[in-house]
């Protein structure tokens, strides 16, 4: 059973999710069920309830927020919540997706499994590891699945804390058992595209292409430019024109995916391919683009093809803030983007950024003011609109040693009280919820009795802090303002240091000090 932690018309617009489920799909020796938080495929025999013949549930996990629903659907399955609690004859929980590559410390208890990075190669040798030893008792089945590149099992793992409760290292248990596990980078030459189109998704009938994974900008902040290096490109003949045909004879509405699509090296060739007669009637849109690569013709062919507006991150009005991220762009191009979706056809400019950013000061928040102020002078009947959020460390970043800042709240409040009398959308994420994040992202083991406690009042920061509170009994649980808000120094050891991503966490420490230093 393959399970995603929100409703079907959620889960089955992430094309993370679908890919998963095809691949299992297509296997001749698995049957595979899909369950959402509202429905679910029929069981064997349609009776409700966990069959006896469930050998694998999986979770798909794309945002921290979403990890407590996993103990909701285990138990809905009558699955026993926690690792230590299953026995020869229950299924083996196994996640993936960014958030468990990341960090799956916090939700490691309740995991038998976890796969860690592209599923390209890594779903199909998990899947023919266990098939191979399917009969075994279940402890044998897992130390087997432990020696598959790329699978981590963490009951065969032990942290390690010091009297002080500092996590001193994360270890395996005996020498049988790989010291570290490497996140797996699929390289071939086609990404991804949907193997379903449905009117009930969250983005309608829509045709979702993969055309870049990564993004080579390597702003210090982003885990979806560091956690999926390297930046891979398919191919405009052999990879990206057949998956946008494959998917145009059922639906005329296009999705382009990806961190930066417009900084595929053909994707100028691509926007002239969509210009031709015969996608009249078409519906092209595109997630976020870089400023810089904004034209006159990328607007123009997206107007053509239904797009009413463009997104582009600019994460700071203060061109000293975007220099310490490593933002690579200048004031002067983020009015020449909005300009260019102007005079193109488009009717709106989707601007993102962010507050409480390493070293941000009141006025690196007025240089955001000023700038989406100044844009709206310059580019009059353009709507503009500005998604702001509060800045969270993400594991395998080069800030990742950085905390939330709680001034981020009042800086929040600050945006709004200057942008919305000037008749600019601002569209905030809640500063609780980004410290929820924080707590989720940044956390080790001793964070799963907490989320477990959290159970059913998980939808506020209040539930959470008071789960907390209640879990401070625990052996050595670190403060709450420990793990959420304070910097950490370079010595610390992360909860994370025994898995290994693209870059080593030495790497990661320079770009965090270039930045910040």
């Amino acid at each position: 059973m393959l399970a995603f932690p929100s409703t079907y018309s959620v889960g089955i617009t992430s094309l993370g999710f679908q890919v998963v489920w095809a691949t299992l799909a297509r296997r001749s020796d698995v049957d595979v069920r899909r369950l959402f938080t509202d429905q679910g495929d029929p069981p064997h025999g349609g009776q409700r309830g966990r069959g006896p013949d469930l050998d694998l549930f999986g979770l798909s996990l794309s945002w921290e927020l979403d990890g407590p629903v996993l103990l909701d659907l285990l138990e809905q399955q009558r699955i026993p919540l926690w690792a230590s609690e299953r026995g020869d004859h229950d299924p083996i929980v196994f996640g993936g997706g960014p958030v468990l590559t990341a960090n799956p410390e916090p939700l490691a208890p309740f995991f038998d499994a976890v796969l860690l990075g592209d599923g390209e190669l890594l779903l199909p040798a998990f899947i023919d590891a266990l098939q191979a030893c399917r009969s075994a008792p279940r402890a044998e089945r897992l130390r087997q699945l432990a020696q598959v590149p790329g699978v981590y099992v963490p009951s065969l793992y032990a942290p390690r804390y010091g009297g002080d409760g500092q996590l001193l290292a994360v270890e395996p248990i005996d020498a049988g058992i790989p010291e570290t596990v490497a996140k797996q980078t699929w390289r071939g030459n086609t990404l991804s595209h949907s193997t379903v189109i449905t009117p009930e998704a969250a983005w309608p009938s829509i045709h979702m292409v993969e055309v870049v994974r990564s993004c080579p900008e390597l702003c210090r902040f982003c885990l979806a430019s560091y956690l999926t290096l390297p930046f891979r490109t398919p191919s405009l003949d052999d990879g990206l024109i057949p998956a946008v045909e494959a998917g145009l004879g059922a639906t005329q509405r296009l999705g382009l995916l990806g961190a930066s699509v417009t900084q595929h090296p053909q994707f100028s060739d691509l926007l002239q391919w969509l210009d031709h007669d015969r996608f009249e009637g078409t519906r092209v849109s595109v997630s976020s683009v870089r400023a810089a690569t904004v034209t006159p013709e990328l607007g123009r062919i997206l107007a053509k093809r239904g797009s009413k507006s463009l997104t582009i991150a600019i994460e700071s009005g203060s061109e000293r803030l975007r220099q310490v991220v490593n933002k690579k762009l200048a004031g002067e191009e983020i009015f020449a983007a909005a300009r260019y979706a102007k005079e193109g056809g488009l009717s709106g400019l989707k601007l993102y950024g962010m507050v409480g950013l390493p070293s941000e000061t009141e006025a690196d928040v007025e240089a955001t003011a000023e700038l989406l102020l100044a844009l709206k002078k310059a580019t009059p009947g353009l709507r503009l609109s500005l998604g702001v959020s509060t800045f969270v460390p993400k594991a395998h970043t080069p800030f990742q040693w950085q905390g939330v800042r709680p001034e981020a709240e009042k800086r929040l409040k600050l945006l709004a009280k200057r942008l919305k009398p000037k008749g600019v959308e601002l569209r905030p994420e809640s500063y609780g919820w980004s410290v929820i994040q924080a707590l989720l992202s940044r956390s080790d083991r001793r964070l799963a009795p907490v989320i477990a406690a959290a159970r059913g009042r998980h939808d506020s920061l209040g539930g959470w802090k008071q789960a907390y509170r209640q879990s401070e009994a625990l052996p050595a649980l670190p403060s709450w303002e420990a793990v959420v808000h304070a910097t950490w120094g370079a010595q610390q050891v992360l909860p994370w240091e025994h898995l290994q991503g693209p870059l080593p966490a030495t790497t990661l420490r320079q770009h965090h000090d270039q930045a910040l230093g």
